[in-house]
């Protein structure tokens, strides 16, 4: 299927593009298309899935790579994709302050709630406690535990389950 890019968008104006949505939960359907997210849209373009368009050229996964990494959103795509290849539902958790949420296998948006936000940092990164207590507090105000994804030098993910509890 083909895709533009529109801003920091991907559209598929094609009308199967609703089966990755409806099927796989991917992009949110809107009246000009599927509008992807550039993490998806890389994703499904080296899934074969896709094909991006940019100015009537299409783009390559090394073109797509040079625009995540402009946009500083590789870590983010590496914990996406890492999360997509074991089988979860990765959606945007941008209204709960994190870079997503995450449904257990089976379970999909619509069908119920997601039970993880993930938070994204590399392991260069300085994260205050008073941040990562803000994290917590979020994710268990709203019933669902954060799992914090560290990206070391070497592109490997540790993810850490972080919960709070009342002593």
């Amino acid at each position: 299927m083909k895709s533009e890019i529109i801003e920091d968008l991907i559209i598929i104006k094609d009308q199967k593009s609703l089966d990755l949505h409806a099927k796989s939960h991917y992009g949110n359907p809107s009246p000009e298309g599927l509008q992807l997210s550039l993490i998806e849209a890389l994703y499904l373009a080296e899934k074969g899935k896709i094909e991006i368009i940019k100015d009537g050229k299409t783009l390559n996964i090394n073109d797509m790579l040079n625009i995540v990494q402009k946009e500083g959103l590789f870590t983010d795509y590496l914990v996406f994709k890492d999360l997509r290849n074991r089988g979860y539902i990765v959606k945007t958790g941008f209204k709960y302050g994190s870079e997503f949420r995450l449904y257990e296998r089976g379970t999909s948006p619509g069908d119920g709630h997601s039970n993880y936000l993930v938070k994204v940092a590399s392991e260069k990164d300085h994260i205050p406690l008073s941040d990562l207590s803000s994290y917590v507090r979020v994710a268990h105000g709203v019933n669902k535990y954060l799992l914090f994804a560290v990206v070391d030098q070497e592109n490997d993910i540790t993810y850490y389950n972080i919960e709070w509890t009342r002593p």
